[in-house]
């Protein structure tokens, strides 16, 4: 059975400057975090992490995040004690809190103490994503981003018309080809893993082979690589990274 199409991917979103959107991610499970950060970088924002409430303070006031996503339950003080000392000091960043199923009264107190909007666990990332990107936009802090070129080095990637060029060359690339590179474009100097890149391009529907991650990268290689110097490297045992080539 063939999977259905999937709509087109929203305009990236960029600050009024042209840099990335800054995101903080508070929540004392890592492998939580660290998911919501790779999703978060797959839109091309710019992620922080923080595992109890204090250093999340700490980190805001020094990252000046856009967006705040902001568990209610940390192990030092709670998300609602974050939220009001953000207010406290004038801070007015929007806030996600993310809360349990059941607790009913963490949604009502945390929107009351100031939060925007809340999600409940288990959540999927495509609803923080969207749900970030509604609070991002209504703040005023980003704008759909104009230019839907993705530029590494003499690559260039055009999201709209999916074009692809090297050095002023035009590549013709297969559509699974193009959102690989379109994955690796978005994550520059990244080692992007196995796991995330059938993720994030096959979205797991092949099924989890891993070697077609392997065999999409060398088809990729042969198109972009060939005859110029590399930007797709692979690092053993960790992954594929995408860098500008070396000069000279």
């Amino acid at each position: 059975m063939t999977s259905p199409a999937r709509a087109a991917a929203p305009a990236p979103l960029q600050r009024p400057d042209g840099s990335p959107v800054r995101v903080l991610v508070v929540d004392d499970e890592r492998s939580l975090t660290e998911l919501l950060a790779m999703a978060l970088r797959y839109e091309g924002w710019e992620v922080r992490t923080a595992d109890a409430g204090v250093p999340a303070v700490r980190t805001a006031r020094e990252f000046r995040p856009d967006a705040v996503v902001l568990d209610v339950m940390l192990p030092d003080i709670d998300g609602l004690e974050v939220l009001r000392r953000l207010r406290g000091s004038g801070d007015d960043v929007p806030v996600l809190f993310l809360t349990a199923k059941d607790a009913v009264e963490d949604r009502v107190v945390g929107l009351t103490a100031g939060g925007d909007d809340y999600v409940t666990k288990p959540f999927s990332l495509e609803e923080v994503v969207a749900r970030l990107r509604g609070l991002v936009r209504r703040s005023g802090a980003a704008s759909a981003k104009a230019d839907a070129r993705l530029v590494v080095g003499d690559l260039v990637l055009d999201e709209d018309s999916h074009e692809v060029t090297r050095a002023g060359d035009e590549l013709t690339l297969t559509a699974t080809e193009f959102e690989l590179l379109r994955f690796l474009m978005r994550n520059p100097r990244r080692v992007l893993s196995k796991a995330q890149i059938l993720d994030r391009v096959w979205h797991y529907d092949f099924g989890g082979q891993a070697n077609v991650v392997e065999l999409y990268v060398s088809y990729l290689r042969k198109k972009v690589d060939a005859g110029r110097a590399p930007m797709i490297h692979t690092l053993r045992g960790a992954g594929y990274v995408l860098k500008p080539a070396a000069a000279g």
